[in-house]
């Protein structure tokens, strides 16, 4: 299982990069996706907000910055033959605010939008109340192996 971590320069001292690659490792282990049975590849990214508000503009239709995006693609990487599952992109800034204004690290922030993000990856929806009630429950499951004590709001 490879999971690639770019940081953006300007928060690259406050990013453990490890850390998001080991939440995003934990999330694929845990929500079932065996890494003996097919190698899987992901990237997550931690950019600034007007990228991701770029993005969720373009591909999302709201021109607004979030949180965490993520773009399934679901196909093999051409170089090493893994099934590559997407991208995660996460707003450096917009994470920080949380954290802020939740009273806890911004690492642990980030450790929870890592994990949603890959979720989504793996067709997890939160949009309809029993899908997000089933999404939460493993994201819950997979924070709990982590050490993380977020969890979002029901």
């Amino acid at each position: 299982m490879t999971v690639e971590v770019q940081v953006d320069p300007r928060w690259a001292a406050a990013v453990p990069a490890e850390a998001l690659a080991q939440a995003a490792r934990t999330a694929l282990r845990l929500a079932r996706v065996e890494a003996g049975a097919e190698p899987v590849a992901l990237t997550v990214q931690v950019t600034d907000t007007d990228t991701v508000r770029a993005l969720n503009r373009r591909y999302r239709g709201q021109d607004k910055p979030t949180d965490v995006l993520s773009f399934p693609a679901d196909m093999a990487d051409p170089e090493t033959g893994a099934r590559y599952l997407g991208d995660v992109v996460i707003a450096y800034p917009v994470a920080e605010a949380q954290a802020r204004r939740g009273g806890h690290p911004v690492l642990e922030e980030l450790r929870l939008l890592t994990v949603h993000g890959v979720l989504h990856l793996l067709g997890y929806d939160d949009q309809e109340p029993a899908a997000r009630q089933a999404m939460w429950a493993v994201q819950a499951r997979i924070l709990d192996a982590l050490g993380c004590p977020l969890r979002p709001p029901l």
